[in-house]
């Protein structure tokens, strides 16, 4: 433990050399931040490249290479989607708590590039799928052992997706130092650009990509995403040598449970007057940091009760805030999920919408295809977020003082309130085309996309930053897996309300002439506007987590620069 005028003289030279620390050992401990990136972020763009690329298209692929019905094909897709959004809980909990995110995404990342090359053969080798249709009336299906072939790349793809996505964002964001003013930048700026080459992945899986799955040949098609996701896991292994590497402290879900039932077993024992009558003895880990007490869900300060006689030992005030901080977070994401039902309905009728309409370009002949439309979201969002994290936040740094311009409930909030534009636009543009017909061009639809990518700027990447920033750090992948899960569960309660409307209105009709979709949009719109509302209640209760960080390293696992690898002995300030 330092003391005195050298803990003083250490804090300072922190400051002033933000990248480095020094262990008691003597060895030089370096968080390598934006220099580690291109091989983090090129891992990720890549990685997005590939599964983006043989997952946009594979409903046609189903329909078209293996004669699935379409109401079949639907029906796996949805399965197998819902299925990789939320098996990165699990994969989070194993990295969390076993593995580490370094090892599990390495792990992933093989099992990714597996089953892109599997789905890949599929469509190569003549033996693993049917033979082409002789008519319109005698598609020969699948066999089964062509079926096993198909769903086993579908499994690899899943096990990929629970060890990527959950990670990915967490293991960039460890590379940077959280003690220091540079390091905290270097998060918020990271969440940024991680997002951004997401978006171009995605903006060139849904041109490139499916142009050559559809009008040259499958095989070309899924051997390109193949062979990007093997460029992503050289990227990924080639840095090796400069990655901060957590080690797993153990299940946080175990500490949870203890607290949990703590506070029932102590449930009749009288309120603690002071949290100074609670358990808080010296904080212990190395890479938790210790969180100061706040005075929410008071019931659960019970856990840490010192009761007399003792009846079992009791929970630190360490685990019951780490509980208060899940718990505090729970509300925003409902919130969250309400946006994604939001987005989801506009991303699916938009592609109807454009069906009725006019998609020639100029007099040149060339149709864009209705699954394109989501290309005008992302290239609003590759557009907004260099200018957004270069001008708009130094802006907005000068004028609150805050590291990224707003908080992270800031900025979800504009993106909620930007949703309900989203589909008032939405609603005005489809009251147009009842009107004009399909003689309207499908230029109408840009705005409504443009106002949508632009919330996603918001509302999307504040929910990343926020679930990173305010959950213990041995939860970070469950953090990121947080994520996934809303946009799961906004899935599908985004098809039951589909099918409700669909059974009481006549607003859904396959037709869009024959219905009413401004209507649903309408209807969308006020259940936003009413989630804006929510939400700013839950953002006023809301703490923010307040933290104390130790410079110890005992479980980061840190490259030796003058050749061999060692862990850094544990120093304190």
């Amino acid at each position: 433990m330092y003391r005195g005028d050298h803990r003083s003289a250490k804090m300072e030279k922190q400051k002033q050399q933000p990248a480095e620390k020094e262990s008691e050992a003597g060895g030089v401990v370096r968080y390598r931040g934006w220099k580690s990136m291109p091989y983090v972020i090129g891992n990720e763009t890549f990685e997005k490249l590939g599964t983006i690329g043989t997952t946009a298209n594979l409903v046609v692929y189903l329909t078209t290479v293996y004669h699935l019905r379409s109401v079949h094909a639907a029906t796996l897709l949805n399965f197998f989607s819902g299925t990789t959004n939320l098996a990165p809980v699990l994969g989070a909990f194993l990295s969390d708590t076993f593995l580490g995110r370094y090892t599990t995404i390495a792990a992933a990342s093989i099992a990714s590039f597996l089953g892109m090359l599997l789905l890949t053969l599929t469509a190569a080798i003549p033996s693993l799928h049917p033979p082409p249709c002789t008519s319109a009336s005698a598609c020969q299906p699948p066999t089964h052992s062509q079926l096993a072939a198909l769903l086993a790349s579908f499994a690899f793809l899943v096990i990929g997706a629970a060890g990527i996505r959950p990670c990915n964002l967490a293991f960039g964001a460890d590379q940077f130092d959280p003690s220091t003013d540079s390091g905290r930048r270097g998060i918020a700026s990271f969440f940024n650009w991680y997002y951004f080459t997401f978006t171009v992945a995605m903006m060139l899986s849904a041109t490139i990509i499916i142009y050559l799955q559809s009008n040259v040949s499958w095989a070309l098609g899924l051997a390109v995403p193949a062979a990007l996701m093997a460029l992503s896991c050289a990227l990924f292994f080639l840095g090796t040598r400069l990655y901060v590497r957590v080690r797993p402290e153990g299940s946080p879900f175990t500490s949870f449970a203890r607290v949990l039932l703590a506070a029932v077993r102590n449930r009749r024992a009288p309120a603690p007057a002071s949290p100074d009558d609670l358990f808080d003895p010296p904080h212990q880990s190395n890479l938790v940091a210790k969180i100061a007490y706040t005075d929410q869900f008071r019931c659960l300060d019970k856990a840490a009760l010192v009761t007399t006689p003792p009846t079992a030992t009791p929970c630190t005030v360490q685990q019951v805030e780490e509980v208060k901080c899940l718990a505090r977070v729970i509300p925003v994401w409902s919130a969250a999920i309400v946006y994604f039902i939001v987005i989801t309905h506009l991303g699916t009728y938009v592609v109807f919408q454009a069906l009725q309409m006019d998609r020639r370009l100029g007099r040149s002949g060339f149709e864009v295809p209705a699954g394109s439309m989501v290309v005008f979201n992302m290239m609003a969002l590759t557009v907004w977020i260099p200018v957004y994290d270069r001008v708009v936040v130094p802006a907005l740094r000068r004028l609150t003082g805050r590291e990224g311009g707003i908080t992270q409930l800031q900025r979800i909030g504009v993106g909620l309130v930007m949703s309900v534009a989203t589909m008032l636009v939405a609603a005005a543009v489809e009251q147009r085309r009842r009107r004009v017909g399909a003689a309207m061009s499908f230029f109408w639809l840009v705005p409504q996309q443009v106002v949508a990518g632009m919330s996603e700027a918001f509302a999307a990447i504040g929910q990343t930053e926020l679930y990173y920033k305010q959950f213990p750090e041995n939860m970070r992948s469950v953090a990121g897996a947080l994520f996934f899960l809303g946009i799961a569960v906004a899935s599908y309660a985004s098809g039951f309300m589909v099918a409700a409307v669909h059974r009481t209105t006549g607003w859904l009709a396959q037709d869009l002439d024959d219905g009413r979709l401004d209507l649903f949009y309408l209807m969308v719109a006020a259940i936003a506007a009413v989630n804006v509302g929510y939400f700013f209640i839950c953002a006023r209760w809301y703490r923010f987590k307040n933290t104390s960080y130790s410079i110890s390293m005992d479980d980061v696992e840190l490259p030796d620069y003058q050749g061999s690898s060692n862990t850094i002995a544990s120093s304190k300030v």
